[in-house]
């Protein structure tokens, strides 16, 4: 609001509380929060404590998400003592310069709004607004933007004051001019960067206002997710748990990590992961996985050392002399083995405490202790995930969706 670039239908506002530098980390959060309360608690009674560097108090008012946010006073960002002291310092930066090109702001944060990449949050790992506001003053306008966009490739280095000192090693970096440490990208995956990139070239290819409209929202019901199984001849396994009591910039990457664990877990025992996902909800968190083998035979081979190896061939043949299956034998000068598989089949080895042993999140895997439910195939359908499990089965990268509303598809 106070550089003029705010987007209509955003529902979030961020105050930030001004304290001397004087008070200590410990009295600015007593003061900050106790101030933060007060002034929540004056316009409604919904409102909690969340944490990220300090804590602060984020609140519900009028249908609107205000987070009251407690931070220092400092003369210049050369002396922020916490990250969000940097905030008005980008404010006034912003303030001093966009004079004519508002517009133009919009215009992109709509642009990467409807291209879904506009965010800086965990699950979006995109496009902040302050990032837009920089990109926007740095290349004079949308289009001019878009143009240069248009030929970006990883470790591309946007520096508008000049300032680099510092390697960065992020896909997109915009150094901070504010704070020449500070790369105000380095939120953005590569994915999200190569997006970008995508769209800028194919809205100057095409121009169009399905560009900023905002991606249609998919749902689809338990019958029409039993049929589409059906056909592409693959089994799908939903875990569901409580959400872990963090914000989302802890819980998310604990999230990715551990998907991608239990993915690796279930390959690791021959299962074949076509795609794997996650979701953070309120009061749920989601993994789900595709499948294109979910059951297996009862036996494998399994491979020992090469008999060269004397010390620890001699030790596996003796380990394994006695066996039901065949082996030890050689093969390619290593000795194998028939052996049985602790499990069959995916929901049994999912839903087993195995699950546990992966290298899962600190407070996903003290979630998951409490209790996990698995769910098989149209079981994985649940109302409250319908959209997610629609976009699950309808990937497609940013501009092939803009290219789909435009052909009407």
């Amino acid at each position: 609001i106070a550089r003029h670039t705010w987007v209509r239908g955003d529902r979030d506002l961020d105050v930030f509380m001004l304290f001397d530098t004087g008070l200590s980390r410990e009295a600015l959060e007593s003061e900050g929060l106790g101030l933060a309360r007060t002034i929540a608690g004056t316009f409604t009674d919904i409102f909690y404590e969340k944490y990220a560097e300090h804590p602060y108090i984020s609140a519900k008012i009028d249908d609107v998400d205000v987070d009251l946010v407690p931070c220092y006073a400092v003369e210049s960002a050369a002396c922020i003592k916490s990250a969000v002291d940097r905030t008005p310092f980008h404010t006034r930066y912003i303030s001093g310069k966009i004079n004519g090109l508002i517009d133009d702001v919009l215009l992109l944060k709509r642009f990467t709004k409807s291209g879904g990449i506009y965010g800086s949050d965990q699950m979006t790992e995109g496009f902040s607004g302050y990032l837009c506001e920089l990109l926007i003053l740095h290349y004079g306008g949308f289009v001019p933007l878009l143009k240069a966009a248009s030929e970006w490739k990883p470790q591309t280095i946007i520096d508008p004051e000049h300032h680099t000192s510092k390697e960065f090693t992020e896909p997109l970096v915009m150094i901070d001019p504010v704070d020449p440490k500070r790369n105000v990208a380095a939120a953005v995956s590569l994915d999200r960067m190569v997006a970008f990139v995508e769209l800028a070239r194919g809205y100057l290819e095409e121009p169009s206002s399905h560009f900023f409209s905002l991606p249609d929202q998919h749902t689809i019901t338990r019958e029409e997710l039993a049929a589409l199984l059906v056909d592409r001849g693959t089994t799908l396994y939903a875990i569901t748990f409580p959400t872990p009591p963090h914000i989302e910039e802890v819980i998310v990457p604990q999230l990715k990590r551990s998907v991608s664990a239990i993915a690796e877990h279930l390959e690791r025992n021959g299962f074949v992961v076509h795609h794997a996902h996650y979701l953070m909800q309120a009061e749920r968190c989601l993994f789900l996985f595709e499948l294109l083998v979910a059951d297996l035979p009862k036996i494998r081979t399994h491979v020992g050392p090469p008999v060269w190896n004397r010390v620890n061939a001699e030790k596996f043949r003796e380990k394994h002399i006695v066996s039901s299956l065949p082996g030890p034998y050689i093969k390619n000068g290593h000795y194998e083995m028939e052996v049985f598989r602790e499990f069959t089949n995916a929901r049994t080895m999912l839903s087993s405490e195995n699950l546990l042993q992966v290298s899962l999140g600190k407070h996903v895997r003290q979630s998951l202790a409490e209790g996990w439910q698995v769910d098989e195939g149209a079981e994985c359908w649940q109302p409250e995930f319908q959209s997610f499990i629609a976009a699950f089965f309808r990937r497609g990268s940013p501009l092939i969706r803009v290219r789909r509303k435009i052909l009407d598809l």
